[in-house]
């Protein structure tokens, strides 16, 4: 049993990044012939992507996919640490996953991704759900064969969690979600520690692929018929750093962009690390698409200090005035928090004061969730919860009319959209604008994975409606 350690997770070492290939051992290819598996995800990009390798990976195992819970031999829920809420969720799937063992006791049920992690997570799964099989975290994705087969021939749960900086594992297969649009990992970590984040240590430190790895995989995206790919990363402005190389973002952003592929997205960004190379590069090259997530967070310098975040607020308006300058078209969204610890009703107006300022085409917005061994969590916060909502809901209330308002602008214009997906509504299919807005157009299967002209015959707040221009 290896259990996560927090301690560990916190350090940050010099060390050399091993990178190594993925590989599965010969006896382990038929471990699930005539299983089914299912797998639930929680949480962020990297976290969906992270299942498109564990997906891959099972069915290199014989497994096959099943989409009802009820159905599968293998139930494997991939979590998310970063809101209390997603906590909550996970333990009440667990808790559905112990009345369903207990009528077909030769399921095999695990978790992994970030709350595997967390020592306190694992600790509460040890106490109240020793039924589990197993548990593993975000480092030992690749090792699944070797997990399963122990959880398949023994009784006890078995817990392997590494609380280390990490590794880079290449050539991890993949089963994408989109037959049209690829996320493409090009770091994993992160070393900001912002005050309020688990992330760096649930992902180890900042790790950035090789240059030509990255560059190998987007070819072959291209190749296979892919029309857009998504560079990952906890903070992709700040890739090729830890390689202490010549190359940086920007480099890589070019580099992709001249492959051809027809989109080129990018995220999260982090304001500390968006430099002007950056900039111009979005510019200059026509699918490389006018959309950025910049997160915010707070308004307010005092809250910026503790959040560990490193800008102000004047620094950060330059930054986003100076992209909405330069970038033609550009559409930018964000993320804030309400109630950091100790937020006063100054604070929270210099947050509506930037959210004026910046009429952001939509935003990600919560209330602080305190996650233990941070140092946030253990900041004094007196802010009764019914004040943080009433600010949660003052805030929306200013997000939504902007969103709606930027929206407008699309009313009778036409735009293109990636068609990817069947749309909820009849006879329509859904895909998103070079800025990332989702539309609803009517028209046919056949034109599912195309590019196509859409002009927008009706807008809403969060979502437009088109036909085919």
């Amino acid at each position: 049993m290896l259990k996560p350690h927090l301690e560990e997770a916190r350090k940050r070492t010099k060390s050399l990044v091993k990178i190594e290939d993925f590989h599965i051992r010969d006896d382990l290819k038929t471990l699930g012939t005539g299983k089914t598996y299912f797998v639930k995800t929680y949480g962020c990009q990297m976290n969906v992507h992270d299942s498109e390798n564990i997906k891959a990976i099972l069915e290199m195992m014989g497994f096959s996919e099943t989409f009802d819970m009820m159905d599968a031999d293998l139930i494997l829920l991939n979590t998310c640490a970063i809101r209390e809420n997603a906590h909550n969720k996970v333990f009440g799937m667990i808790g559905r996953i112990k009345h369903l063992k207990e009528q077909k006791p030769n399921i095999i049920a695990g978790i992994c991704g970030c709350m595997a992690q967390e020592e306190v997570v694992v600790n509460e799964i040890l106490d109240k759900f020793s039924f589990l099989n197993f548990v593993f975290g975000t480092h030992n994705i690749h090792e699944l064969p070797e997990i399963l087969n122990r959880a398949m021939h023994q009784k006890n749960i078995d817990i392997e969690v590494y609380s280390c900086e990490g590794n880079i594992i290449e050539k991890m297969p993949a089963k994408r979600d989109n037959k049209y649009k690829a996320w493409v990992n090009i770091m994993y970590g992160c070393d900001k520690f912002c005050t309020y984040c688990i992330v760096p240590y649930t992902r180890g430190k900042q790790r950035s692929r090789r240059f030509d790895d990255i560059i190998s995989e987007v070819k072959a995206l291209k190749d296979d018929g892919y029309k857009e790919v998504t560079l990952l990363g906890q903070n992709v402005n700040a890739y090729g750093k830890d390689l202490h190389l010549e190359f940086d973002m920007s480099d890589l952003l070019e580099a992709v962009a001249k492959i051809g592929i027809e989109r080129v997205r990018f995220v999260t960004s982090h304001p500390w690390d968006f430099t002007d190379k950056m900039i111009d590069v979005i510019a200059k090259y026509p699918n490389i698409m006018p959309y950025i997530h910049l997160p915010l967070q707070s308004g307010s310098d005092r809250i910026l200090r503790l959040m560990g975040r490193r800008y102000t607020k004047k620094s950060y308006l330059e930054l986003f005035d100076k992209i909405k300058k330069n970038i033609p078209n550009v559409a930018i969204t964000t993320d804030i928090i309400v109630g950091f610890p100790s937020e006063s009703d100054d604070d929270f107006e210099d947050t509506l004061d930037v959210v004026r300022k910046c009429k952001y085409d939509s935003a990600f917005t919560f209330i602080f969730s305190p996650r233990e061994g941070t140092p946030a969590a253990k900041m004094k916060d007196e802010t009764p919860l019914k004040v943080k909502e009433e600010r949660l809901h003052r805030l929306n209330e200013l997000v939504n009319e902007y969103a709606l308002e930027a929206n407008k602008k699309y009313l009778n214009k036409t735009v293109k959209v990636l068609l990817d997906e069947e749309s909820d509504k009849e006879g329509c299919l859904a895909g998103y604008t070079e800025t990332m807005k989702l539309v609803n157009v009517k028209a046919p299967k056949e034109m599912l994975g195309k590019i196509v002209d859409v002009k927008i015959t009706e807008v809403k707040t969060w979502s437009m409606n088109g036909e085919i221009a």
